[in-house]
């Protein structure tokens, strides 16, 4: 029951967002009484903190099996952007706001996993990419790791990008591929070109 709760709730926050989401809407949609959440659960805020517990250590677990592939780091940077866009695809846009306002506890976990797990693995990309003379020599790869993290984030804001005028993932996809070209050699760009057409291509195919 404790993981039908919180797979549920998670589920209705993705949806919706954290803020309108109510325990009456998670005991309703579980078909149980809001007594029985309080069972499991003392609050809210305790089924939101699991939540995204959860949620990141999914996250972590997929960037990890792509870090076992030890793709070239221009293909890597794409394909995780890429997994975000499919992964994110349903997500309101909302809870990471509403996650960031009214959920502190929540939103540290995020914040801890964002320095220690994600600005770590953007860094060794622009290192790695930098001995294989992909990226350029001359780029400031502290600076451009919090740049890169803090693009993700700004795609996130309604404020910025409402729902009504943009789509969550083309401005993510568009910011990578704007980051890329800005650090690329001559031969990171031979590469770029080539690893993107032929992903236009295979999606062609797919698609007919």
């Amino acid at each position: 029951m404790k993981e039908r709760i919180i797979k549920e709730a998670f589920n209705l926050f993705w949806r919706y967002g954290i803020k309108s989401v109510t325990m009456d809407d998670i005991a309703k949609e579980l078909g149980i009484s809001k007594r029985t959440i309080y069972q499991h659960y003392p609050d809210k805020e305790a089924i939101v903190v699991l939540a995204v517990q959860q949620e990141l250590d999914v996250q972590q677990c997929q960037m990890d099996k792509m870090d076992a592939e030890n793709l070239n780091p221009i293909a890597e940077m794409i394909r995780a952007s890429d997994y975000m866009r499919i992964s994110l695809a349903h997500m309101n846009p909302v809870l990471f706001n509403d996650l960031k306002k009214y959920h502190p506890q929540a939103w540290d976990l995020f914040y801890k996993y964002k320095h220690q797990y994600i600005i770590k693995g953007i860094r060794d990309n622009l290192i790695k990419g930098q001995q294989l003379f992909l990226y350029r020599k001359d780029i400031n790869v502290e600076i451009l790791s919090l740049l890169r993290i803090e693009q993700v984030e700004m795609a996130f804001d309604p404020t910025i990008f409402p729902a009504d005028r943009f789509n969550m993932m083309h401005v993510q996809m568009e910011f990578v591929h704007h980051f890329l070209r800005g650090i690329l050699t001559e031969s990171g760009f031979e590469y770029y070109t080539k690893y993107t057409d032929e992903s236009a291509t295979q999606a062609n195919t797919h698609e007919k």
